[in-house]
């Protein structure tokens, strides 16, 4: 349900520097078990096209697997409200830049259904669960 207000959501975007070669990320980032490890539960399987399910709070979550460029990219749809989840890898020597952009955000006034609240409070709430996951949960499984 859209208002007046047609400001957009800004895309999410967060970047962290790991002690960990391209490889290990890459595939901590691209297998069901890895994303497991830090991520939510799921049927992910690194094929382009693939319908795979996230095991969100709020129950399974459809997604499709869009884009694959090993070990440089991967983005996938995720639920019903536009998203796409990039995740972005750069091999620095024995480290590893790793950037996860969230995307696909509506209007600010915009509700998403699943948590019956506007794009924006979801998205500030989002925000600072991939702060999380990427530099404490992602960090800790592809570090140790």
């Amino acid at each position: 349900m859209e208002t007046n207000n047609h400001e957009m959501v800004p895309d999410i975007k967060q970047t962290a520097i790991f002690k960990a070669p391209i490889q290990k990320v890459w595939e901590t980032v691209s297998t069901s078990e890895g994303l497991a490890s830090w991520f939510m539960p799921n049927d992910f399987e690194l094929k382009e096209g693939h319908d795979f399910h996230l095991q969100s709070p709020f129950g399974p979550s459809p997604c499709k697997v869009l884009e694959i460029d090993p070990p440089h990219r991967l983005s996938f749809a995720w639920d019903t409200d536009g998203w796409v989840i990039s995740f972005i890898l750069k091999e620095l020597g024995d480290q590893t830049e790793f950037t996860v952009v969230h995307s696909g955000w509506k209007g600010t006034d915009a509700v998403i259904s699943k948590a019956a609240e506007k794009s924006s409070v979801i998205r500030d709430r989002m925000n600072g669960g991939w702060e999380s996951l990427v530099n404490v949960k992602l960090r800790k499984a592809v570090e140790e």
